[in-house]
């Protein structure tokens, strides 16, 4: 019988290399839920901009609240920017069609247009659900969907809750929101090279697709070429 062949030394690194993004994505996620636990910032604070300046409104994945993307609402608040989020949307638990209507009644209460949608993960399916199907959707002008799985992850059919599965490829209601490609030329798509969570990536058809040379799924949030796509965003590009 012949023996199989070990895998070539750049293979082997390859593989270790995805590994070690992989584990350094889980530390990232972790420290920040931490962090996002016991943060009291308010984020009426973070609301008030300065003249000129955009709003931004941010919308977090799934199981993550509004305080986990909080180094980027510091950061666009920083450069002057108004940085709304959506409180009752808690963990981002429920479906995206609900999710979809919590956003559009915090629009609609604070009467904000012209609006910047920056969003990590589900938030991004969030943002197309309600750009394509809601009539508050013409108040965003465009949509940065971080490491969003638009076409959904293979993943998502084996864990353990219904609102993860919901994330599979299969799900109807993604399936809908696949086929509606109305809204795709206000989206900015924004991925890593290597998403552990979505392996069959972020890019969406008639949408702008930027794809940095930065590994993870979370750790994405952190890195200053993704903070250098949303700035371009936020200000009008």
């Amino acid at each position: 019988m012949t023996e199989p062949e070990p895998p070539s030394p750049r293979r082997a690194a390859g593989v270790l290399r995805k590994a070690v993004i992989w584990a350094l994505d889980y530390l990232y996620a972790a420290r920040h839920q931490v962090r996002a636990a016991f943060s009291r910032d308010d984020p009426g604070m973070l609301a008030a901009g300065r003249p000129g300046a955009s709003t931004v409104l941010l919308l977090p994945g799934i199981l993550e609240t509004w305080r986990f993307m909080l180094p980027l609402a510091r950061h666009l608040h920083a450069r002057g920017h108004a940085v709304h989020v959506v409180a009752a949307l808690g963990r981002n638990g429920s479906t995206i069609g609900d999710g979809a209507e919590r956003v559009a009644a915090y629009l609609r209460a604070h009467d904000l247009t012209e609006v910047t949608i920056v969003a990590h993960s589900k938030g991004g399916l969030i943002a197309k659900q309600l750009m394509a199907s809601s009539p508050e959707g013409v108040r965003v002008r465009l949509a940065v969907a971080v490491s969003t799985p638009f076409a959904g992850s293979v993943y998502a059919r084996y864990l353990p809750t219904r609102s993860l599965r919901s994330l599979a490829p299969t799900d109807a209601t993604l399936l809908r929101l696949t086929a509606e490609s109305a809204a795709n030329e206000r989206i900015v798509s924004v991925f890593g090279w290597f998403d552990p969570h979505i392996p069959g990536g972020s890019a969406l058809s008639g949408a702008r697709n930027v794809e940095l040379p930065v590994g993870g799924h979370f750790r994405i949030l952190a890195s200053r070429e993704l903070l250098e796509v949303v700035d371009g965003c936020v200000d009008g590009g």
